[in-house]
C-alpha cells in the first residue's frame, strides 16, 4: 500500500501575451492588502514601472525588496524586510534566483506568495521547491504557489540562452522519471504513474519539437506550459521525484564544485546526456535535441573542464544518498567516468 502524501496545487495561473499590465488585478484576486515584491534590480529596471502601475490602478500598496542570488543569508535578510511590511502576499518577479528567493522566505513567514517568472530557464515557476544556496546547494520543500503569472512577451525578451536552459530542464525528465521507476522497482518507494507521464509528457514536448525549434525558433509559450506542467507533476507526486533524478544531482554536484558556472538547465541538459547511456537510453537523440534548441552539448559549451566534469560524477549521489539513482548501480570511479562522458560527448 502506498504511503499517503499532500498535493498543493497552484489556485490560479494566467498566462498571456503582453498582459503585464494586469498583474495588480491578478494579485489583488488572491489576496487582500499589500504585496512585498522580491526581484532583482534588472528586472525591476525592466518592468519595474508597468507593475507599480497596474499595483496603484488596483488599489494595492507595495514594498519592494531586492535579491542578486538566492543563498541562505540572502532570504533570511529578505524574510525579515517582509516581516516589516505586514503585506499579505509576496510575489518574486524575475528568474529563478529570485522565485526561489521569495518561495524561501515565503515558507519561513507561513505566507502565500506567487511566481512570476520574467525567464523560463526552469520548472521551478509552478513547482513546491525552492533551490538556496549554502555550504552545500540544496532544495527546500516550500508551498505550491498560490498563483502562477506569466507575460510570454517578457520571456520572449529574456537571451535566448535561458529558453534553451528551460527546455535542458525539461528534457531532464526522461531521466528522472526512469530513475524513479528504477527505484521503485529496487525500493518499493511510491511512483505516482499519473505524475510521472505527466513529467514525461513535459519533456516529450521538447524532444518532439526541438527539429521544428531548430528551423523556426524555440515556441516560448510551449515551453512555459511544459515547465508550469512539469512542476504540477512534482505538486501531484508529492516530491520532486518526477522532475529530479541522477541528472539533477550531477547539477548540483557542479554548483558545489565549480559554482556560477552554467545555468541549472543547461547541467541537467548535460546530466541527462550521460545518464540516458546508463539507462541504456538513446542518449545521441537527447543530444540531438538539446543541439537543436541550442542548449550546450558539451561541458567545454558551459566553461567546465575534465576533472569538474568527473569528480562531479564520481560525487553526485553521494547528495542525496537516500533517492536511488542509475548512479547507485553505475558505481563509476574517475576512470570510468571519464569513459562514460568521452564516450556521449559531453568531454
Amino acid at each position: 500500500m502506498a504511503p499517503s502524501h499532500s498535493m498543493e496545487l497552484p489556485r490560479r495561473i494566467v498566462i498571456g501575451e503582453g498582459n503585464m499590465p494586469d498583474i495588480g488585478g491578478f494579485l489583488v484576486s488572491l489576496a487582500g492588502g499589500g504585496a512585498s515584491l522580491v526581484s532583482g534590480p534588472q528586472v525591476r529596471s525592466a518592468v519595474g514601472g508597468i507593475v507599480e502601475g497596474s499595483l496603484y490602478e488596483a488599489g494595492m500598496p507595495y514594498v519592494w525588496h531586492h535579491t542578486s542570488d538566492n543563498t541562505a543569508g540572502s532570504v533570511e535578510r529578505i524574510r525579515e524586510e517582509i516581516r516589516a511590511d505586514h503585506t499579505s502576499i509576496i510575489a518574486g518577479i524575475g528568474g529563478g534566483r529570485s522565485v526561489d528567493a521569495a518561495k524561501a522566505a515565503a515558507a519561513g513567514l507561513d505566507m502565500p506568495y506567487v511566481s512570476v517568472p520574467t525567464a523560463a530557464s526552469h520548472d521551478g515557476m509552478a513547482s513546491p521547491f525552492a533551490s538556496v544556496r549554502g555550504e552545500r546547494p540544496h532544495s527546500v520543500v516550500v508551498s505550491a504557489p498560490l498563483g502562477v503569472f506569466v507575460d510570454i512577451d517578457v520571456i520572449r525578451r529574456a537571451p535566448a540562452r535561458l529558453l534553451a536552459s528551460g527546455c535542458g530542464d525539461l528534457v531532464a525528465n526522461i531521466i528522472a522519471v526512469s530513475d524513479w521507476r528504477l527505484g521503485h522497482r529496487r525500493t518499493g518507494e511510491y511512483y505516482g504513474i499519473y505524475s510521472a507521464s505527466l513529467a514525461r509528457m513535459s519533456a516529450d514536448i521538447v524532444m518532439e519539437n526541438a527539429a521544428a525549434f531548430a528551423e523556426g525558433g524555440t515556441d516560448a509559450r510551449m515551453v512555459v506550459e511544459a515547465l508550469i506542467s512539469a512542476g504540477v507533476a512534482s505538486c501531484i507526486a508529492g516530491s520532486s521525484r518526477p522532475c529530479s533524478g541522477a541528472e539533477h544531482l550531477f547539477s548540483h554536484a557542479l554548483d558545489r564544485i565549480a559554482p556560477g558556472r552554467g545555468l541549472h538547465g543547461e547541467k541537467c541538459g548535460l546530466g541527462s546526456i550521460m545518464m540516458a547511456e546508463l539507462h541504456g537510453l538513446d542518449w545521441e537523440s537527447i543530444a540531438g535535441a538539446l543541439r537543436d534548441v541550442g542548449a550546450p552539448t558539451s561541458a567545454a559549451q558551459v566553461g567546465l573542464g575534465e576533472a569538474e566534469v568527473i569528480e562531479a560524477l564520481c560525487t553526485a549521489q553521494e547528495l542525496r544518498p537516500e533517492r536511488y539513482t542509475i548512479l547507485r548501480e553505475a558505481n563509476l570511479d574517475h576512470d570510468l567516468a571519464r569513459d562514460l562522458a568521452v564516450r556521449t560527448g559531453v568531454l
